[in-house]
């Protein structure tokens, strides 16, 4: 019973990863689509300036100081300096929402909490990619949840 269960909630989980995330297949990855991860990632920015000012005095009244919300981008993993939108379409390039903070955290992760906007996965044989779906998302509040999370 208790299986049927974890899987009732793994695949609930899933479904929210699904309805997020819009699969891009590798024969539509093209300078059409490159233009909206860059659109994506401007707003990514605009949205964590505004809330990174609207959240800092009351995660600071928590002890959680220092509170920073960026993109961060990699490539295969590595934070290289100075990469910006204009790499996008390379393989393993992920953007992502970013955030942390100075003080305790849920876990050991990288940061305290992130939202991935784009990942194009090279795969072994053929790529694809995941797009944040601004059409039935609200970047903004997704972001605004993830730091209302990490205040609990």
């Amino acid at each position: 019973m208790l299986d049927k269960f974890r899987r009732l909630f793994k695949k609930d989980e899933q479904n929210k990863f699904d309805d997020k995330y819009i699969p891009i297949p590798k024969s539509e990855i093209n300078e059409e689509l490159k233009r909206k991860i860059i659109e994506l990632e401007k707003l990514g920015e605009e949205c964590s300036k505004v809330l990174q000012r609207k959240y800092e005095n009351v995660f600071e009244t928590q002890g959680k100081h220092n509170l920073r919300i960026w993109i961060c981008r990699d490539i295969d993993g590595d934070e290289i300096k100075g990469l910006t939108f204009e790499k996008c379409l390379e393989k393993e390039y992920r953007s992502q929402i970013a955030i942390d903070y100075d003080g305790p955290k849920f876990d050991d992760d990288f940061y305290a909490d992130t939202i991935e906007l784009w990942y194009y996965f090279s795969g072994y044989f053929e790529g694809s990619g995941t797009l944040y779906d601004l059409s039935k998302n609200d970047l903004e509040k997704d972001i605004e949840e993830a730091l209302k999370t990490l205040l609990r």
